[in-house]
């Protein structure tokens, strides 16, 4: 608004004063011309731009919140059409969001009990916000105590004393138990290769050793085995501690590996669709996870995502922000980044020019939610996320997303048709007046009368919030461009006047003279009034058949047919705009306005100026596209 706004003052601000002067010398009316250049600012002025904005943007959420979205910031909406890059975490959005505990494994790749145990003790006593993996050892462990196959006394006899939360630096989290007689555990869990680095020893066949490097490449390799397969490995040590001693993450260090959990989020079924309908809407998908690159590979290898280009956390560290544009724009995976480099990701995609969208749920993904143009994330989200977000998901599925975008478009290609058609045909309708003001003895359209044309244009355009959209402004991301507006403007704005010159020579030397007898020249005072109230009638008259045909003309690429139609509403709206203009200047209301009735042959002559005027007007809008590839 601001924008259009900013365009439309800078034209006031230079046809305005040239109006004045020009039908000030020419008529030596000064208040006269001082009143009819105001009525000009007005007639320059779209005075239903905040509303039909705000209008479409309304009638948009609506729209959305039948498609599960719910709209926070209405101004998201037009964001989300204009998104042509959506970053999205992995868990959740690609996947099931159902984490399941596939495998609890010793250092030698055997299924161990005893493992699955402290991966208990440690999610369950540690009083973070327990992530699907936690639910998923809980879960699992529960069904085997049930089954008989964990004895409860392994899982009672410990009590929790203190704990190391989770951070995404350590991307570990610690507890810390015991069981009153005199033993004290720290049990970890993190990724492997975090937990590896802290570890000193292993637990192999029952007992202690050195972690050799031996070992160590045969955990990585069982671990890489599993995440090429698309689970996610964590790994799980401990250490003896003194009775009663306090803890810190200085304590996580010595360690003993003892085994690790492989867990699986299987992807949706409905993901791939939603991925290559994303595509097809000209919407590049980049995974932005902190899980392993390995498993967010094959993830999306199974979604239609290309995996190839992986950037890791560490590789952004050694790239600065210019060299990260170009990094970014190529890679489709980022694995194993901390919240601050989700941020530094979105916040130089954004600044290589792109609209970017983040989705996310958790607290992690609250900073590039923030530094993203919308923010999505859903219902079920953490507190933080949902409220850095603009829109909000009832149901966590891309292809919700991909409904939302097509939504936003709509609403945005609506709010360009009223604010390129309106500023062009104001403007032709101000340079209309600026070329008659200079040549006719009197005002080509009394102030009052161009007010009440303005209303009544306006207020049938308030129906284009539900106007139909054509499908070629859905394919491809809405951005919004005020430059565009000025060429829109140049275009079509002088076709407009060339077709009203066309109609003040036939009413100046034709019409007017046949219906007064004379000349304006010639006629008396009465006569001279008659002719000047008949000239101001006919240009009223054809202007409303021009500014509202020319929106049919102008809503899409097409030519107006049963494939490309304006919505009900705007027809009735146009189409009764017309009749009222039409039909007032035989009433008295007409009258009291200046409007006197028209002979019938002047509507004749309308037609063939309308006729001309749309075939130039669809002539312009073909070379108009083929120039700049799109309308609107």
């Amino acid at each position: 608004v601001n924008s259009v706004s900013h365009i439309l003052i800078g034209f006031m601000l230079a046809m305005v004063p040239v109006v004045f002067l020009i039908n000030g010398f020419t008529k030596g009316e000064w208040l006269g011309a001082a009143l009819f250049a105001v009525s000009i600012a007005v007639g320059l002025t779209p005075e239903m731009l905040p509303m039909i904005v705000t209008a479409c943007l309304a009638k948009g959420s609506v729209a959305l919140s039948k498609r599960k979205v719910v709209v926070k910031d209405i101004n998201s909406i037009q964001n989300l059409g204009a998104m042509d890059i959506l970053c999205t975490d992995k868990t959740g959005t690609l996947t099931q969001d159902k984490v399941v505990l596939e495998m609890h494994l010793n250092v030698e790749g055997e299924e161990d009990a005893r493992v699955l145990c402290r991966a208990f003790l440690n999610s369950n006593y540690q009083t973070g916000l327990k992530n699907l993996m936690d639910v998923a050892v809980i879960e699992r462990t529960h069904e085997l105590r049930a089954s008989g196959e964990i004895a409860e006394e392994d899982l009672t006899k410990y009590q929790k004393t203190d704990e190391i939360p989770f951070d995404f630096e350590r991307r570990r989290m610690s507890v810390a138990v015991t069981n009153g007689k005199g033993k004290t555990l720290l049990i970890t869990k993190g990724a492997v290769e975090e937990m590896l680095a802290v570890s000193a020893f292993a637990e192999v066949c029952g007992e202690v050793q050195p972690l050799t490097g031996e070992l160590k490449r045969g955990v990585l390799a069982r671990a890489s085995a599993l995440n090429e397969q698309g689970m996610r490995v964590l790994a799980i040590a401990q250490k003896r501690l003194a009775e009663g001693a306090e803890v810190s993450a200085a304590d996580e260090a010595e360690m003993v590996l003892i085994g690790y959990l492989a867990f699986l989020d299987p992807p949706k079924e409905t993901t791939a669709a939603a991925v290559a309908r994303l595509h097809e809407l000209g919407i590049s998908v980049k995974i932005l996870t902190g899980d392993n690159e390995k498993v967010t590979a094959c993830i999306c290898r199974k979604v239609g995502l290309a995996g190839e280009h992986i950037l890791l956390g560490s590789d952004l560290e050694n790239l600065n922000d210019a060299q990260l544009v170009a990094a970014a724009e190529k890679a489709s995976v980022f694995a194993k980044l901390s919240p601050a480099q989700k941020e530094r990701v979105v916040r130089v995609l954004r600044e290589g020019g792109h609209t970017v969208g983040f989705m996310g749920d958790g607290i992690n993904d609250a900073p590039a939610m923030r530094a993203a143009d919308v923010g999505i994330s859903v219902d079920t989200a953490v507190d933080i996320a949902k409220e850095s977000a603009g829109v909000i998901l009832l149901e966590k599925d891309l292809t919700v997303v991909a409904d939302g975008v097509v939504e936003g478009r709509k609403t945005y290609a609506n709010m360009m048709k009223y604010i390129k058609i309106t500023a062009s045909s104001n403007f032709g309708n101000m340079l209309s007046v600026l070329i008659a003001s200079a040549f006719l003895p009197f005002l080509p359209m009394l102030s009052v009368q161009i007010i009440l044309l303005n209303l009544v244009y306006d207020v049938s355009c308030t129906s284009l919030p539900w106007d139909n959209v054509e499908g070629e402004s859905l394919s491809r991301p809405a951005v919004w461009e005020s430059r565009s507006i000025l060429r829109f403007m140049f275009c079509f704005g002088p076709v407009s006047s060339l077709f009203d010159i066309l109609t003040y020579i036939l009413l100046y030397f034709v019409l007017c003279p046949a219906a007064v007898g004379a000349p304006f020249a010639a006629a008396d005072a009465a006569a001279q009034a008659q002719f000047a109230a008949l000239f101001q009638t006919g240009w009223f008259v054809e202007s409303i058949f021009t500014q509202s045909l020319v929106l049919h003309m102008l809503r899409g690429k097409r030519f107006p047919s049963a494939r490309s139609h304006a919505s009900l509403p705007v027809c009735l709206f146009t189409l009764g705009g017309i009749a009222l203009l039409a039909a007032v200047p035989y009433t008295p209301v007409g009258a009291a306005f200046g409007l006197v009735p028209l002979p019938a042959v002047y509507f004749a002559l309308l037609a063939a100026i309308v006729v001309g005027y749309i075939a130039l007007t669809t002539l312009a809008k073909r070379l108009y596209v083929r120039k700049f590839g799109s309308l609107l």
